[in-house]
């Protein structure tokens, strides 16, 4: 017959497990994790949970922030929480996904990117109650004969058996030895902290099952590997990449933020709602209920989601601004009551005008003049009430003239 303790226990159990387990896409092995939380929920002792973070990129999106996000729950149930910043596995580069090569950074790029990182992901977590810490601590004291040790414990032949080295291997493309140390080297991170559970993206299932190796070879209790999936961007197809420009920055306006999110597939709201946002697991289970009966109009529940992600990263004052300036420019049809202005310099033309793409570069609308050739084709430019949609175009300057470069960038000319 249970006991009140025991079934206080389990009932606590159960309580975290519906939290932690929320959007997850793997955890090996789960009946591990379990068993942990009942332990620590009976020894009244929090898990020690570990995130690794190479900066190597100073900007965090949406993207990132799932795995963070997941570490607040953790947070928030009292557990404590370590970032790793990869100063040392940053210098080689997660060689995940990657069909070449790394090139390594500085010491300097590192750590530059790392101050970026650190004012970024307490945007999410608690700073108070976390952790941060740079593995160079305990990678950069080893001697060789460390190290020598650390490569001893795991064959080429199963280091091969990863994804992104096989590929590179049976195509006879070129990989580094030293690549061969990243999961190690992420691996003895675990050992190092004698972490109770890594978190990292399904991406790094790899890397976090190294941790898991490592840790019984060195006698330590192995780790559980809670893996995360990867985030679909604005196409709804690829994962959210800066590089793809699917992405929504954390850093990035109100405007902006609230208008991206706008763009997101209607299939992709309750994800992006469980993946990216703080709403209860209760109130998640009702949006979807009201999705599916037809009680909650797409429209509604994509505004809600905007205005969470807005909040959260700036305020509710501010979220409900963007969503005024979207309903004024989507629905009204009218222009957002702040549009940045570009002041054209009599230089920048020839023989009295310019050429559309170069000023829309020049303006900020887009990263480069064949980007704006490309939005002026798919009928995307606005110059005043018209649309443009000849890439050759040359602008006559005329002060105050709006343009306006896809469904949110807005420039006011001014002529000097």
């Amino acid at each position: 017959m249970e006991t009140v303790e025991n079934q206080a226990v389990e009932k606590e159990l159960a309580r975290q497990l519906e939290i932690i387990k929320r959007g997850a896409a793997e955890i090996v092995p789960e009946n591990e994790l379990i068993q942990k939380i009942r332990k620590s929920i009976t020894n009244n002792k929090p898990l020690h949970i570990k995130l690794g973070l190479d900066p190597t990129a100073p900007d965090i999106h949406l993207g990132h922030t799932v795995v963070l996000q997941k570490l607040r729950q953790f947070q928030d149930l009292g557990h404590n929480i370590t970032i790793i910043l990869g100063d040392y596995t940053g210098r080689i580069g997660d060689p995940t996904g990657k069909s070449e090569t790394r090139k390594q950074l500085t010491e300097e790029e590192v750590l530059a990117n790392a101050r970026t990182y650190e004012e970024q992901i307490f945007k999410i977590l608690d700073k108070e109650k976390t952790k941060v810490v740079f593995n160079s601590q305990w990678l950069a004291p080893m001697t060789f004969a460390d190290v020598i040790k650390l490569a001893a414990k795991y064959t080429v032949a199963r280091m091969l058996e990863r994804d992104d080295f096989a590929k590179r291997f049976k195509n006879e493309l070129p990989i580094s030895v030293h690549e061969f140390f990243y999961p190690l080297m992420q691996g003895y991170d675990s050992v190092a902290l004698e972490a109770d559970v890594e978190l990292g993206g399904t991406d790094q299932k790899f890397n976090l099952l190294m941790g898991r190796h490592l840790q019984k070879e060195y006698g330590q209790e192995s780790q559980v590997a809670f893996m995360m999936p990867i985030l679909e961007g604005l196409d709804g197809v690829q994962k959210m990449s800066k590089s793809l420009g699917n992405y929504i920055g954390i850093n990035e306006s109100p405007r902006e933020m609230y208008g991206k999110t706008m763009s997101i597939a209607d299939e992709l709201m309750i994800r992006y709602f469980e993946l990216v946002t703080p709403v209860s697991n209760e109130e998640i289970n009702r949006l979807k209920t009201g999705l599916q009966d037809g009680t909650i109009h797409p429209r509604d529940l994509k505004m809600r989601l905007a205005r969470e992600i807005v909040t959260f990263y700036h305020d509710q004052e501010a979220a409900i601004r963007a969503e005024e300036e979207f309903k004024n420019i989507f629905q009204k049809k009218e222009l957002p009551d702040e549009i940045p202005e570009y002041l054209l310099d009599n230089r920048e033309l020839e023989e009295g005008q310019i050429w559309l793409p170069k000023l829309l570069a020049l303006a900020g609308l887009v990263s480069s003049t064949s980007e704006g050739r490309r939005l002026i084709q798919q009928g995307a430019v606005k110059v005043g009430d018209e649309k443009i949609t000849d890439p050759g175009t040359n602008f006559i300057p005329l002060d105050g003239t709006i343009i306006k470069a896809g469904k949110r960038k807005f420039a006011k000319i001014i002529v000097k």
